[in-house]
């Protein structure tokens, strides 16, 4: 059964049982600097189904291309055939249990903290300042 609600208000408690409560969180930008719902929908084992765009590219992985990190379903075109691709995809992975369950593993344990990049960002300025001297 596929069950699709709209809210049209804004409430952050409703907003982290929608996340918690789903199967899949759809998020089929065309343009997204960097996004948040999917990071969210991830926390909350709940796979994305994405655009590949922007952040949405950054920060997801797709299931299918890669079995063991995938976090989700990405699709490329801007179409309702490449969604509706990518939805089917989503919906074959569900059922198989143990692969839906390895994919929901994956999104809730991605470190999307800035510990990494604040790192990589050090190490660089280090760099520029000893190369300075």
């Amino acid at each position: 059964m596929v069950l699709v609600a709209v809210l049209e208000r804004f409430d952050r408690d409703e907003a982290r049982r929608i996340y918690a409560g789903s199967d899949l969180f759809l998020m089929p930008s065309r343009f997204e600097p960097c996004g948040q719902g999917q990071l969210i929908a991830m926390r909350y084992a709940t796979p994305p189904v994405v655009r590949a765009s922007g952040g949405l590219a950054d920060t997801v992985i797709d299931a299918d291309e890669d079995p063991e990190r995938g976090t989700g379903f990405v699709f490329g075109p801007a179409d309702p055939a490449a969604l509706t691709e990518a939805v089917g995809r989503a919906f074959a992975a569900m059922e198989d249990p143990a692969r839906f369950g390895h994919i929901q593993a994956n999104g809730m344990a991605r470190d999307h903290s800035w510990r990494v990049p604040a790192r990589a960002y050090e190490a660089t300025y280090r760099r520029a300042v000893s190369e300075r001297r």
